[in-house]
């Protein structure tokens, strides 16, 4: 389980496709202080395994599913990633609960600055849009957000508002993010399990 508080920007320092899948090497710092093999790293908000690091690089398999359910798929050598390592029990949840299971794959839209923040709207798949209400928590890439606004319910091309401080668009590939871009979204899983449970209901 993450919270989507990046702990920080690493980059993609190679990738090696294998048939339906891929192998990423990763470069980082702060998240290899206590790595172990076998540990948990959200990359870009995708729940990735450890399965190897020297330090200063780890290694990740990423199956076909993934690749196509999220933008990982698209990432090239070079490509600054949004890092979190998994919440440890008695931790502090300093976001919200984010599974690091990408619901989707969304599109920035447009940028508004503002004096002291920047407004992005995100286009998501109109599957996702039930989900998302305004107040409510989104991950996008990883990092949690509180939706600003939002479309209408019956609008067939929904899009969503998140207001980025500067924090954000200095600590995160938030602030870097153009129209036109990808970006990983995960909805709140305790809407998705509200669903489920009343249409078992009825």
């Amino acid at each position: 389980m993450f919270t989507g508080i990046v702990e920080e920007v690493g980059s993609l320092a190679a990738r090696e496709e294998a048939g339906d899948a891929a192998v990423l090497r990763i470069r980082a710092r702060r998240v290899l202080e206590d790595v172990a093999l076998g540990d948990s790293i959200s990359v870009n908000g995708v729940c990735l395994t450890v399965t190897a690091s020297d330090g200063q690089e780890w290694t990740t398999d990423v199956m076909g599913e993934t690749l196509r359910r999220s933008s990982l798929g698209a990432l090239a050598a070079g490509d600054p990633v949004n890092l979190e390592r998994a919440v440890a029990a008695g931790g502090r949840l300093g976001g919200h609960v984010v599974q690091g299971h990408v619901d989707g794959v969304g599109t920035v839209l447009s940028r508004t600055p503002a004096e002291h923040w920047e407004v992005v709207r995100v286009a998501l798949p109109p599957e996702l849009a039930r989900y998302v209400v305004e107040k409510g928590s989104i991950t996008v890439d990883g990092v949690s957000l509180t939706v600003s606004a939002l479309s209408a319910a019956d609008d067939p091309e929904p899009w969503f508002e998140v207001s980025l401080i500067p924090t954000t668009l200095r600590e995160t590939t938030l602030g870097g993010r153009a129209p036109g871009d990808p970006v990983n979204l995960e909805v709140d899983v305790i809407a998705k399990y509200v669903e489920r449970l009343l249409g078992a209901r009825s």
